[in-house]
């Protein structure tokens, strides 16, 4: 049945580990000994105190290992034995292949022990050399010599540490068992199809690459002097893997609730007792589909644990696509031109798959950082997912989650934040969308609590919670990049505003009126220090005041903007608008003559001029007007309004557009992600390869 390996268990006193990390060379054909190191059962690492805990067992073993293994070859022993077994399994039939699988997991779980301590502790080069290691003759020779001659152990250990004083170990690292190494894990992956039984297979093997490709976290070396990152860079099956590793992610398969099945073939079982499983028992699956509103805390530890093999496909999707984007990097060139599988075949497509499924999956998601960042790749880069999101008639269900992270953004990153922002502004770069927001209606949005609101289109929804993070933006992050965002957003929708909920017009005035009491306050400070400098804080200069107020000038331009397109475009339809410009014309008197400002206030005074006028000959009529015979009043004269009369202004178009060096952005943000989301769990104080915004 194997050894069970608790978290408590004493490794260093396994005689088969003892014997691994030894002196002595273990050949791969030494079938006994392999089958008896690989029939365990172990609880995998929960977190970061349960990955301490086994790094702590095994650092003894790890650096009897380290003293040893360039000489044995062991660890190529090892590799030898496992890469066999992946060769083999497509032989085997499910029943056989059972057993099969235990030990390949059991033998790529101990690679992955040895690889992340190398890594964490030694250098790219010490681990390359481990790879290729092969046993040392005259060494090994001297160890049969003393022992044939009946020595006692001491006897040989002091002629083996002879012939090591006077042995030079040369080691050429190529690569190359390495590469055949790196070919088999992707075989495994793209290959074996996932079932109960293969499920934490695929899993170990998706967080060996991951495992490999940290790395980068713990040198200082770039990316493409990395033998590592050359040779996973330069793999001929890009496209299958990352074809696999999307299936993955949009399938979603939860983790079985025993690691490998079991099977009714003689007495071997292989179940594992429940008490040894704790980070994969069975629990009650949560409906990831309804968010609880604050969704991204709840959602991301437990897309971690009941999917895991998708959370780490997911995060290792991100990992390839964004190291190396300025170069030409096969995995970021096979998921930009992936096609749907219900399409007819593309010549140009890289892979197809069902793009309902992925669709399907990332509205589940959407709330956790890396699905963010996953559909932000698939928006921005895949034309053909883009088209197919653009299509479909239920865009709330994607729309919806996103806002949510806006709406409840203190419990989410900045850097999450900004991305979800930006996905919002690349879907509002389609006319369709921003028309069919308006024709969604959604009623009783129980976790927008400003305002109990029965009834709202989605786009009205989405501008509510838009302003709002501007706000936000303004009290607690000020970026001037999340203002642009949410306002080129705006923009891009504002020519498609329709049917306004009142409360929405009420807060895109009242958005302006903020700002415009906030540019008041900040121009008399910059005129008159003196006076107010209670207003001051004392670490502000009048370079960065003066600073301040032309990016708060450019931002009020924006709404006035915003709010010409709106009526240039669609005043018949946006009454509550109207009513709320007349009702707040005050707000806009200190700008009339601001060369900034005036020459689109002319529009907006036009437009209250129109319907004061009428307001003011029926009040003459009937007198005292109430609400609704003042939208009756609206609604007629909006009928007889040209659009004509007023100043044209260029259309507010706005697409967003990459930084230079997008790297420095995301590639700390996905390794901050695999950190603090992923199944692997990383030393944090030995991390030294990207900003310190990391941590495990």
């Amino acid at each position: 049945m194997g050894i069970n390996v608790s978290r408590h268990a004493d490794l260093s006193a396994n005689e088969y580990l003892q014997r691994f990390v030894g002196r002595s060379h273990i050949p791969y054909e030494n079938v006994d000994y392999w089958n008896g190191i690989l029939n365990y059962h172990i609880t995998m690492p929960e977190n970061s105190q349960d990955q301490l805990n086994l790094d702590s067992r095994l650092e003894g073993l790890c650096q009897s290992f380290l003293s040893n293994n360039l000489k044995t070859g062991n660890l190529g022993s090892l590799i030898t034995v496992f890469l066999e077994k992946v060769s083999e399994l497509l032989s085997l039939s499910d029943q056989e292949s059972n057993r099969h699988i235990w030990q390949t997991f059991n033998a790529l779980f101990i690679i992955r022990c040895l690889v992340k301590y190398i890594i964490e502790t030694g250098s790219e080069f010490q681990l390359l050399q481990h790879f290729e290691a092969i046993p040392n003759a005259e060494l090994l020779r001297a160890e049969e010599e003393a022992a044939a001659a009946g020595a006692p152990p001491e006897s040989t250990a002091i002629a083996v540490e002879a012939v090591e004083d006077t042995t030079k170990t040369n080691i050429v690292v190529d690569g190359s068992k390495f590469e055949t190494f790196i070919d088999a894990i992707v075989n495994l992956i793209v290959v074996i199809p996932v079932k109960e039984f293969t499920y934490h297979l695929h899993l170990e093997a998706v967080n060996t690459i991951i495992t490999l490709l940290s790395v980068h976290l713990f040198t200082q070396q770039p990316t493409e002097k990395s033998i590592i990152f050359r040779t996973i860079y330069k793999c001929q099956h890009a496209n299958v893997l990352t074809s696999a590793l999307l299936h993955f992610v949009s399938r979603m398969v939860e983790v079985p609730s025993t690691m490998f099945g079991s099977s009714t073939a003689g007495s071997f079982v292989f179940g594992i007792a429940e008490s040894l499983l704790s980070i994969f028992s069975f629990r009650k699956q949560p409906d990831l589909l309804k968010s609880t509103g604050n969704s991204n805390i709840e959602l991301s530890p437990q897309f971690r644990d009941y999917y895991p093999l998708a959370n780490q496909s997911l995060l290792l999707i991100l990992i390839l696509t964004n190291h190396c984007s300025a170069k030409n990097n096969p995995y970021r060139t096979s998921l930009f031109n992936c096609a749907d599988s219900k399409d007819s075949p593309k010549d140009s497509a890289s892979f197809q798959i069902d793009f309902s499924a992925v669709y399907e999956t990332l509205c589940r998601i959407v709330t956790i950082d890396q699905a963010t960042l996953l559909l932000y790749l698939l928006l921005h880069r895949n034309e053909r997912f883009y088209r197919y999101v653009m299509a479909q008639n239920d865009l709330e269900n994607l729309v919806i989650p996103i806002l949510q992270t806006l709406y409840h953004a203190p419990d989410s990153t900045s850097h999450h934040i900004y991305m979800s922002l930006i996905v919002l502004l690349i879907l509002s770069e389609d006319d369709s969308f921003n028309k069919n927001v308006h024709t969604i209606i959604l009623k009783n949005i129980s976790w927008y609590t400003e305002r109990t609101i029965s009834e709202i289109s989605l786009g009205g929804l989405l501008i509510l919670v838009v302003i709002r993070t501007i706000q936000y933006n303004m009290l607690k992050m000020r970026d001037k990049y999340l203002h642009t965002n949410c306002l080129a957003a705006l923009a891009n929708m504002s020519g498609q505003f329709r049917s306004l909920h009142p409360y929405v017009a009420q807060r895109l005035i009242s958005l302006f009126e903020t700002l415009a009491r906030k540019h008041t306050r900040l121009d008399t400070q910059l005129k008159e220090p003196v006076n107010n400098s209670v207003f001051v804080n004392v670490s502000t200069t009048p370079e960065d005041m003066l600073q301040d107020l032309t990016v708060l000038e450019e931002v009020l331009r924006m709404v006035l903007e915003i709010l010409n397109s709106c009526l240039s475009n669609q005043l018949v339809y946006c009454p509550n608008l109207v009513y709320t410009l007349l009702y707040k014309r005050s707000v806009f008197e200190g700008f009339r003559s601001h060369h900034a400002f005036q020459d689109i206030i002319q529009n907006i005074d036009m437009v209250v001029g129109f319907f004061s006028s009428r307001l003011q000959r029926v009040q003459e009529q009937r007198g005292e007007l109430g609400v609704n015979e003042v939208f009756e009043v609206i609604s007629k004269g909006a009928s007889q309004w040209s659009s004509d009369r007023l100043r044209k202004f260029p259309d507010l178009k706005f697409k967003y557009v990459e930084e230079d060096a997008p790297e420095e952005f995301f590639i700390p943000y996905v390794w901050t992600l695999v950190c603090k989301y992923g199944c692997v769990h990383f030393n944090s104080e030995s991390i030294k390869g990207v900003t310190t915004e990391i941590a495990c």
